[in-house]
């Protein structure tokens, strides 16, 4: 039994099988785009919806092959509980009530994450990076409530649609930050009335988009790098174990010959001159 869970393992973790799941996985990704058009379902509804019970129907084999193969230690990688919520929501029926889980179906293609090693190094980059993010969202969050406490108490009376509750000044602030029609959409208007509301504007834009959000992104970057650097390191081990390997046999095939056949064919023409 062990050795044919052993066969099954390998075989589901082969190169080939992972490029057989990915493009089962990019084709997938296609025949839910068809389904929301509603001219291609009516003329290849049921082809369609076939293609799609069968793209689901090898993600479903390739679960259970995984979890023979491996048990109890399947749900220790946290990838392969990532696949098998992705499959089991699949599965779930997507009754009246739970109509919205047909949309969530599209959901599979972030299975394209769990079979590409390079994608899964960028996701574990991005998530290691989320403690140093959590203190510059704190401080962001900060930032935005002391923002948004100004600008209602001063611009709240005379513009009631962008600051007269926080919740409304907190969007408006947010909206000012991703520099989307901030200008004339929001501060120059409210500068007809405040002809001094660009002295908390542009502080406010400069240290939230230009300072903190840089922030945020010079994190992300670094464990990208971090990441990459890992990767380089765990390739390097890897070629460096397989020259010692190398070696090892060598020196045990040359220790193994008689002390007279070391030389070989040098010591012979050696010893006919």
């Amino acid at each position: 039994m062990n050795s044919l869970r052993a066969r099954i393992d390998l075989m589901v973790h082969s190169q080939v099988a992972q490029h057989v799941i990915t493009a089962v996985i990019m084709f997938n990704a296609v025949i839910l785009g068809f389904e929301t058009s509603d001219e291609v379902m009516s003329h290849f509804g049921p082809l369609i919806l076939f293609l799609d019970a069968l793209c689901l129907s090898i993600f479903v084999i390739e679960l259970a092959a995984k979890l023979f193969a491996r048990g109890a230690r399947f749900f220790r990688d946290g990838w392969n509980v990532f696949d098998f919520v992705i499959v089991g929501i699949a599965l779930m029926p997507a009754t009246q009530a739970l109509s919205v889980l047909r949309a969530l179906r599209i959901l599979r293609l972030l299975r394209i994450v769990s079979v590409t090693p390079r994608l899964r190094r960028v996701v574990e980059g991005f998530l290691d990076a989320l403690p140093g993010m959590a203190s510059v969202f704190l401080l962001m969050g900060i930032i935005f409530y002391i923002a948004a406490v100004i600008a209602t108490k001063m611009f709240g009376p005379t513009f009631p649609d962008w600051f007269g509750t926080l919740g409304k000044s907190a969007y408006s602030l947010f909206q000012v930050m991703t520099l989307e029609s901030w200008s004339m959409g929001i501060v120059r208007p409210v500068m007809e009335v405040h002809p001094k509301a660009w002295l908390f504007f542009v502080p406010f834009i400069l240290v939230t988009t230009f300072a903190v959000m840089n922030l945020v992104v010079g994190l992300i970057v670094n464990s990208m790098q971090d990441a990459h650097h890992q990767e380089e390191n765990e390739n390097t081990g890897v070629y460096r174990d397989e020259v010692l390997a190398r070696l090892d046999s060598i020196e045990k095939r040359l220790s193994g010959l008689p002390t007279g056949q070391v030389g070989g064919p040098r010591q012979n023409g050696e010893a006919g001159d």
